[in-house]
């Protein structure tokens, strides 16, 4: 099992559909800048981390977010449990599905979920986010039911998920704990985490309403 492949589940960053919960204090074109320096972080790890096949699994108008070495393929289903069930069928083969919601991600760590899926004694990877939820999840074969049952965007998320693999008989490798980006005060601590990102600069370019007082100048990447 050398190729395991890398998903990344995005939705477009179209103002008033995107980080919906940043509305106030930011402007919901505001937000969705936040969002798409977000999602094109996201995809800059991803591109600097060696994996057999890449995949954008999007809901939207793709023409703009497609990369050399990308596939895009869109998303289906009715939920979120459904559509990341749908995203490993998709794709078939061994996969580490990410969102955008942790701009912060690194190579590093797409790495250690990788070499995990490869390791016979592990068939799963988690990686908890602090809200409960998870931002990382990684499936080394076809699972069945992996997701069913699971609520999504619940303080209870990450636990049940896990309870749900490991009643379907499936070793968990447990990644490190981030910080997902849903309200003001998670996208400071984001930037401050990775002060020299995309996502860094467009929160130092919020007006007064949006900043927060701790929050460093970022210069924005290229």
């Amino acid at each position: 099992m050398d190729n395991i492949a890398l998903l990344v589940i995005a939705k477009e960053p179209v103002p008033g559909r995107a980080k919906t919960r940043l509305t106030p204090p930011c402007s919901p074109s505001e937000a969705a800048r936040l969002a798409e320096a977000a999602l094109l972080d996201t995809l800059d790890a991803v591109e600097r981390t060696a994996a057999g096949r890449k995949v954008l699994v999007f809901d939207g108008d793709p023409r703009g977010w497609r990369r050399p070495g990308f596939e895009v393929i869109a998303q289906r289903g009715s939920g979120l449990a459904e559509r990341l069930a749908a995203a490993f069928e998709d794709v078939g083969e061994p996969a580490l599905l990410v969102g955008m919601d942790t701009p912060q991600l690194t190579p590093e760590l797409l790495l250690d979920g990788i070499a995990a899926l490869r390791s016979p004694e592990v068939d799963a990877v988690l990686g908890p986010s602090l809200d409960g939820g998870y931002w990382s999840v990684g499936l080394a074969g076809t699972v069945e039911g992996a997701f069913a049952g699971v609520p999504m965007s619940s303080h209870s998320t990450w636990i049940r998920q896990r309870a749900r693999l490991r009643e379907l008989g499936l070793r968990i490798h447990e990644q490190p704990v981030l910080r997902d980006v849903d309200t003001i005060e998670d996208a400071w601590a984001v930037a401050r985490a990775a002060p020299g990102s995309r996502f860094a600069a467009a929160v130092a370019s919020l007006g007064p309403r949006g900043r927060s007082p701790r929050q460093p100048t970022a210069t924005r990447a290229a």
